[in-house]
């Protein structure tokens, strides 16, 4: 049985892997797993997943980092999500996950950190306010927001195949994002470096708030390295008993 995996970003590939993959490639990282990097957004994920599927992947994890709605949720919590919230659309429809898979994940996860679960939303714009992120938290309920899960779990329900999300949060529920982050994506979803740059050339008061985001990243990518530890056990949950 092969697990394909979604990241959105290469330093989330870094949490699986030292491997470089190409955007919108995928690679083995070991002899059941398949990883792709995806890019941010929906349509990226969804293709990826796509391509996963058509490379054999019979079961499918969306990785990565996410930002938090509830506000008791800190910088490197793991959040492992019961179900999923389209906040695009109208009916706000969800989607389940896995159950028996979550389980399993749990029962593995929680003995080596604490878990977090609940809804986990996504959404096709950037949800980088604070203000925003209340909101949020109030139409749906979710814990945290990112924005590839629910494309990568509409993929699974159409093959008929298990679906989990594993995402660490980034950046609390109080916190705003520099602005600096959005001037600098492209219309794929993409940081440009030359385009951040330039923002922080024109705004420099911006660059404590990135050090500051960039530090949370970084207690992010931890947690996740240590899920990776468990990678084999997560991904080999039909052989497993669920109690």
């Amino acid at each position: 049985m092969i697990t394909g995996i979604v990241v959105a970003l290469p330093e989330e590939l870094s949490t699986l892997t030292a491997r470089k993959i190409a955007k919108g490639q995928c690679d083995f990282i070991n002899d059941t797993v398949l990883v792709a990097l995806a890019g941010t957004g929906s349509r990226n994920a969804q293709l990826a997943a796509e391509l996963l599927v058509a490379q054999g992947a019979s079961q499918l994890i969306s990785w990565g980092c996410a930002a938090a709605l509830n506000d008791q949720l800190k910088p490197g919590d793991l959040t492992l999500a019961k179900s999923l919230v389209d906040t695009d659309d109208r009916q706000g429809a969800e989607f389940e996950i896995s159950s028996r898979w979550q389980s399993h994940c749990q029962s593995l996860l929680a003995a080596v950190l604490v878990v977090h679960n609940g809804a986990l939303a996504t959404s096709k714009a950037l949800v980088g306010s604070s203000a925003n992120k209340k909101q949020l938290f109030v139409e749906t309920g979710a814990c945290a927001v990112d924005m590839e899960s629910v494309a990568v779990a509409k993929t699974a329900k159409q093959h008929a195949m298990p679906f989990i999300a594993i995402r660490a949060i980034a950046d609390p529920a109080n916190m705003d994002l520099p602005l600096a982050i959005s001037a600098a994506l492209n219309t794929e979803g993409d940081v440009v470096l030359s385009k951040l740059l330039g923002y922080l050339v024109r705004h420099p008061g911006e660059l404590p708030g990135l050090i500051k985001v960039g530090l949370q990243f970084k207690a992010a990518q931890r947690t996740l390295k240590n899920v990776a530890k468990l990678l084999n056990e997560i991904s080999c949950f039909n052989q497993a008993k669920i109690v």
